[in-house]
């Protein structure tokens, strides 16, 4: 089993460390074609010493099911030639092909240099696509730094999709075979999809496009609803250009931000414009071990009253990242508190409580939506922060963040998103420490005002900002849209010295015997995690094989996000067909194809076995 030593880079291949220097007039795409020649003969010869040999000791492999039907970081020349010795041999790569127009020398710092490429290639089971980065070492030669592998296709399953269309006539037809397919009168679902968000839609338009028939079971009344009854204030604060959904991406005259209530249609339009089959106001009930040759037995309950059991292979839980549980401070006394006290999940409008005064328990994103909307009512809020938060702006923090990726004249999503997703998590947070520091520099005056109020800063775990805290916490930081400068200025009130000891009458008792008067308490202190919304569908015997959703195992990889939630675990087979999808709009349009493709090799008797060894 890997280690965290292992796992824990000790440096970026600066220039420094491997005794380099680079020509900025060098021929990028001669030495990118060199190495990619002799990579490809070396693969091709399932040579693992020889492919191991072009890349530097310290070398990353990345694959996401292309040759091991799992999300894998492999790290160092021993652990990457076990694995390529392991699985040339089962997937046979062949077919390579360089994309030279996407060849090219980039510096990210003064310090760091790679030649990155882009190329495509076959397996015994489909196509896929894969990135390299080169760096340059003292002999003047050019090594493999990181290698991302990536499962694009399935060998005789394409996406019914551009000329592979449906291209029949269809006169007076179409309304009534859309209303029994959207019943399942005809064909029953090969997939329940729990859910309705964009994480469940991205997962059944996916699935559909493969010819794999998939319902989504939505509780709420309207596709969209997750996010039209949430507070009113809410608005997205990943860009457009970051947002994107499969197949139909937002027109060009979509705002940077979306509101969440423009989400919101946007959500319903993209369901009904992709003819996926959703069942409104409807809940499942319990989700328990086939007995009809079938792995799962679903019970759905709609909205008036009828029950319909369906048998299925798969089981997509697409319910968010938190379940229906709030997290709530159990304070003293809150029974003797002579105002009102509601969750985030509860607070809808800020005019509901014009002059009362208002205190908010968070300092994360919803804490800060909620009391910037306070304050621009002309309420009397007040923040009261227990620990300490990250805080970016997004005016710089999305661009040094996203950089070209994701921008006005950026890639195409596709190819962004494999980029994005090429470089290993720990990288990742190498580069983002230095990122981190550059961006606390340009919040400089921000970050300051800040601390001078007495608002508790950090700067993410080991100084790297927020990917890491994303990754663990889904959590912990605030992307700031103005909030700040509220603060700063004292439009929302700050209460950041001293824990909650208990409610009073009228408000809240400090442990440093300070008080705050308060009508209204409102706790931003979030849910309990996704898995346990798992669980409540579940029987009780199956519970200890559901491993942890999200966070990141040793390898850097989500625990069981896109993948079956069994994980690893030594009860993995009890759970089989039962998957997670959940994350932000970008991370839900890259993974959601992860799913289906697994979904679809399964159901088509083409899925492998997961490649275990290392763990």
């Amino acid at each position: 089993m890997a280690t965290a030593a292992q796992v824990s880079v000790t440096a970026l291949p600066t220039l420094q460390k491997l005794g380099s220097t680079v020509d900025p007039n060098i021929d990028a795409q001669a030495v990118a074609k060199a190495w990619f020649d002799a990579f490809v003969n070396a693969v091709a010869a399932k040579d693992a010493a020889a492919v191991v040999d072009l890349l530097v000791d310290d070398a990353f492999w990345r694959d996401m099911l292309a040759l091991t039907w799992d999300y894998r970081t492999f790290e160092g020349g021993d652990r990457v030639k076990e694995f390529l010795t392991d699985q040339l041999p089962r997937f046979s790569p062949s077919g390579f092909k360089l994309r030279e127009d996407l060849v090219g020398l980039q510096t990210p710092f003064e310090d760091l240099a790679w030649i990155q490429g882009y190329f495509t290639f076959d397996t015994t089971v489909g196509r896929a696509s894969g990135i390299f980065r080169l760096v340059p070492v003292a002999d003047g030669s050019w090594k493999g730094h990181t290698v991302y592998t990536n499962l694009e296709d399935l060998e005789g399953f394409p996406e019914k999709i551009g000329s592979l269309r449906n291209k029949e006539t269809n006169h007076g037809k179409w309304a009534e075979a859309r209303r029994k397919e959207q019943e399942c009168l005809d064909e029953e679902p090969s997939v329940i999809i729990i859910g309705g968000g964009q994480s469940g839609l991205e997962a059944a338009a996916r699935l559909k496009v493969l010819g794999v028939k998939a319902l989504v079971i939505e509780r709420n009344e309207r596709v969209g609803d997750n996010w039209r009854k949430r507070y009113a204030a809410l608005c997205l604060h990943d860009p457009v250009w970051y947002d994107h959904m499969p197949y139909l991406p937002f027109p060009p005259t979509w705002p940077v931000f979306t509101p969440a209530l423009k989400l919101a249609d946007w959500l319903e339009f993209y369901a009904h414009s992709l003819e996926l089959d959703v069942w409104t106001c409807t809940r499942v009930t319990s989700v328990e071990p086939g007995t009809k040759g079938k792995k799962w037995t679903v019970k759905v309950v709609r909205w008036d009253g009828r029950e319909r059991l369906f048998e299925v292979n798969h089981v997509v839980f697409a319910l968010g990242f938190s379940s229906d549980t709030i997290r709530m401070p159990n304070i003293p006394d809150q029974d003797k508190f002579e105002g009102q006290v509601l969750h985030a999940s509860k607070h809808k409008l800020a005019s509901d409580h014009l002059h009362k005064k208002v205190v908010v328990v968070g300092a994360c994103t919803s804490a800060h939506d909620i009391c910037s909307d306070y304050a621009d009512h002309g309420v009397d809020v007040t923040m009261v922060q227990r620990s300490s938060t990250y805080v970016m702006s997004t005016k710089n923090g999305i661009p040094m963040l996203l950089g070209a990726l994701y921008a006005e004249n950026g890639p195409p999503t596709d190819l962004a998103d494999r980029i994005n997703s090429s470089f290993p998590n720990a990288i990742v947070k190498l580069l983002h420490q230095r990122v981190t520091k550059m961006l606390a520099e340009a919040d400089k005056d921000i970050l300051d005002g800040l601390r001078k109020v007495g608002f508790k800063l950090n700067m993410g775990e080991d100084e790297s900002g927020l990917l890491q805290l994303v990754l663990k916490k889904a959590g912990g930081y605030y992307f700031d849209v103005g909030a700040s400068q509220k603060i700063i200025d004292g439009k929302i009130k700050l209460k950041a010295d001293g824990h909650i000891a208990r409610f009073t009458p009228t408000g809240l008792l400090f442990e440093d015997g300070s008080t705050l008067d308060a009508d209204v308490v409102i706790f931003a202190t979030g849910y309990e995690n996704a898995r346990e919304a798992y669980l409540q569908l579940l029987p009780a015997d199956l519970h200890s094989a559901v491993q942890p959703v999200w966070g990141i195992n040793e390898e850097g990889e989500l625990n069981s996000v896109s993948r079956e939630i069994g994980g690893r675990g030594p009860g993995a087979s009890r759970v089989a067909g039962l998957w997670s999808l959940m994350g932000n709009l970008a991370m839900c349009r890259f993974f959601s194809k992860h799913v289906a493709l697994q979904i679809k090799a399964y159901e088509e008797g083409i899925f492998g076995e997961r490649y275990q060894r290392g763990f």
